[in-house]
């Protein structure tokens, strides 16, 4: 076994926190001694013990002179729980080898320096990439103020998502309806717009795979058009922006279980850029949104957008029909937004495409 294959294996057990570990990264640890496994486990959710102290624990006095292998360099600071560089060097072991650094910079290099400063060997950057994507959030808020921002549409193959009359249910299959809650359920904090939660009423929750958490429901709506009965807003949990405040309609919403941020902008629109900063303040970090073209275009024009999660059903609506995103006219190709394309994958009979700003 080599350091690729023990570190692909601690890359999956923090996959296990996919769901669950928010607002804190996702991080596996496997401890390895002349061979042989003999601790691991992972961060299950914030204020829980990290994954580093769960494998030592299983490792017990076997961890004295092992090597642990960490997805996450192991953390330097006081949070809800002490710092993992002092448990590793309090359990002895011999050698550290992790993915990456931690971006955070209460850490940032320093729980490795510390690691080597007591005497015990490090590694950094195996499989730095598969760690990267897994916690593409976590290091969005901690080095950006704010979340990786990814758009789910689902649309026919030309690229458009209802007829012109609203009616979008359903262009893609249900294997694809089902593989966007496993999105949602990954993600911090679900976001919509006014017109979506006018339209469909979504109750913008995870249903389809089993969760122990709901991420927080976001709503944009400008003018606090939103209805007290609007199921999004059932059960608490729920965050209106809006541009100007009314005191009837906030006290109504409020009464629903929303809580009201007001954030203009100077068209009278909710300021899209501070949005973001306002929900990685709050520790959200993968943003995923559900909205309509008019939103989706507004959040791609002021920079808001890294990625597009894509479902494109074997279909044509024409060219009647509502698009993906409502963007300016262009006049030349040079002014066309790159995308990069980052996978590609069949699901059921319905194509999911991930691109990536370029």
């Amino acid at each position: 076994m080599t350091d690729n294959d023990y570190m692909t294996r601690a890359l999956a057990l923090a996959a296990r926190g996919l769901w669950t570990t928010t607002p804190n990264p996702r991080v596996g640890c496997v401890i390895v001694r002349d061979g042989e496994v003999v601790g691991e486990g992972w961060h299950a959710r914030a204020g829980g013990p990290h994954a580093e102290v769960v494998a030592l624990q299983a490792a017990g006095e076997r961890a004295r002179g092992a090597t642990a292998y960490v997805t996450l360099e192991p953390c330097h600071h006081h949070g809800r729980t002490p710092p993992c560089d002092e448990a590793l060097i309090a359990a002895g072991l011999h050698r550290v080898v992790a993915a990456m650094q931690d971006p955070d910079p209460r850490t940032a290099g320093q729980g490795l320096a510390r690691l080597r400063a007591a005497g015990i060997l490090t590694d950094c950057g195996v499989c730095e990439d598969t760690a990267r994507e897994l916690n593409i959030g976590f290091i969005s808020r901690v080095t950006r103020g704010r979340p990786w921002v990814r758009v789910k549409i689902a649309a026919s193959l030309d690229g458009r998502t209802a007829l012109n009359n609203g009616a979008s249910q359903w262009i893609t299959g249900a294997a694809a309806r089902l593989d966007g809650h496993q999105w949602r359920a990954r993600a911090c904090a679900l976001l919509t717009g006014i017109g979506t939660v006018k339209s469909d009423d979504p109750q913008l929750n995870v249903r389809e795979v089993p969760t122990t958490r709901q991420p927080l429901r976001v709503i944009i709506d400008s003018r606090l058009e939103t209805p007290p009965t609007a199921k999004i807003l059932a059960g608490g949990g729920s965050l209106l922006f809006c541009a100007r405040d009314d005191a009837a309609k906030s006290a109504a919403l409020r009464e629903a279980g929303a809580e009201i941020v007001v954030l203009p902008n100077t068209a009278g629109k909710v300021e899209l850029p501070a949005l973001l900063q306002e929900l990685g303040r709050r520790g959200i970090n993968e943003l995923h949104v559900e909205a309509g073209h008019k939103l989706n275009g507004s959040l791609i024009r002021e920079g808001c957008v890294d990625e597009l999660l894509l479902y494109l059903a074997p279909c044509l609506l024409g060219d009647r029909a509502q698009g993906m995103a409502d963007l300016d006219e262009l006049t030349t190709l040079q002014a066309r937004r790159a995308l990069r394309i980052h996978e590609t994958r069949m699901i059921d009979g319905d194509l999911r495409i991930i691109a990536r700003m370029a």
